[in-house]
């Protein structure tokens, strides 16, 4: 933690959250050695886990509270899911790819996080369990997405990457009214893109 320190982050409920989720559990055992250094790195089906600063300037930004309902799109391997579950918030979590949709939950399952685990496209997010006080998007989008942005509450705050392939730019949304959001800019950033509709493998 002293080095996510180092670069900013100063949520220590942030902190602490990160501090208790096993990492390596997460991870294919080939990098378990590696787990707890502050890089990404790959996962199946050509994925990845966040290095543990991006998941805690992302999650920093979210400003959450124990209790609040949580749309995360893209669950990957978990890690930010359990992150946020770790911090008291009722977690939905979609994701696109088959396997990791179940993967993710008996892993989840199996260290004692419980969530609602959705399989579908994140773009479309899911407004059945909607309106969310917060979203958080782990995968590189080309441009905002509007659908997510319609499923916040008033107050919601949505936090997702924005950009081209190889560089996205950290956009913070904040829902101020009907049809009235405040938007702000934090930074660039790396992800894997997000990309539309389910994948069966």
């Amino acid at each position: 933690m002293k080095e996510i320190r180092r670069k900013g982050i100063v949520d220590e409920n942030v902190l602490e959250a990160l501090g208790r989720v096993p990492r390596h559990l997460f991870m294919d055992s080939s990098f378990i050695k590696f787990a707890y250094q502050d890089n990404a790195f790959p996962i199946s089906s050509g994925q990845t886990i966040s290095q543990p600063y991006t998941v805690a300037f992302q999650t920093e930004l979210l400003n959450v509270e124990e209790g609040m309902k949580v749309l995360e799109v893209g669950t990957g391997s978990g890690y930010q899911a359990a992150v946020l579950m770790e911090m008291g918030l009722r977690v939905f979590t979609i994701e696109r790819i088959r396997s990791l949709f179940l993967e993710s939950q008996v892993r989840l399952n199996k260290i004692g996080y419980s969530g609602h685990f959705l399989f579908g496209d994140g773009y479309e997010g899911n407004a059945s369990y909607g309106p969310y006080d917060r979203i958080l998007v782990t995968a590189g989008a080309r441009e905002l997405p509007e659908k997510l942005k319609d499923q916040l509450k008033i107050g919601g705050i949505l936090v997702v990457p924005v950009g081209v392939s190889g560089h996205q730019e950290m956009i913070r949304c904040v829902r101020t009214g009907i049809s009235d959001f405040e938007i702000t800019t934090h930074g660039g950033f790396m992800f894997v893109p997000m990309l539309k509709g389910k994948r069966e493998s």
